[in-house]
């Protein structure tokens, strides 16, 4: 269950997609496929950025990745991104398709995977359920 603050209709619709990409990231690690796992993450960042809870969870996962990895650039990135993710989300001010990771400017726009588009399309176009 999601807090009230996040549970927007998006929130709740991309809900699935984003843990499912969290899911595969963990595996990923767990197999010691660790570029893999990242990239899984930054699949649930392209997926849950505009939905403060999941834009916030996934840069906590991610700095938790980079602790696991020893990557104190990433690590760092990621504790801003996370601070900045919790004020500007709610306003939309985010560069739509910018996968989250320290290797990539926060403010860089980039397209967003076929896949990946699909399903956000699919939660933003959710109908609304009662609570």
């Amino acid at each position: 269950m999601l807090p009230p603050l996040f549970g927007s209709r998006f929130c709740r619709a991309i809900a699935a997609a984003v843990r499912e990409e969290l899911q595969l990231a963990r595996l990923a690690e767990a197999n010691g496929e660790t570029e893999r796992a990242f990239a899984h993450l930054e699949n649930a960042h392209v997926l849950g950025q505009s939905a403060t809870y999941w834009h916030v969870l996934v840069h906590i996962k991610m700095a938790g990745w980079a602790i696991r990895q020893g990557d104190r650039r990433e690590l760092f990135a990621q504790i801003m991104r996370s601070a900045a993710a919790l004020i500007v989300t709610p306003f939309g001010w985010l560069p739509e398709g910018n996968p989250g990771g320290g290797r990539v400017s926060a403010f860089a726009t980039m397209p967003i995977p076929d896949r990946l588009q699909q399903k956000i399309s699919a939660a933003r176009a959710a109908p609304r359920t009662s609570k």
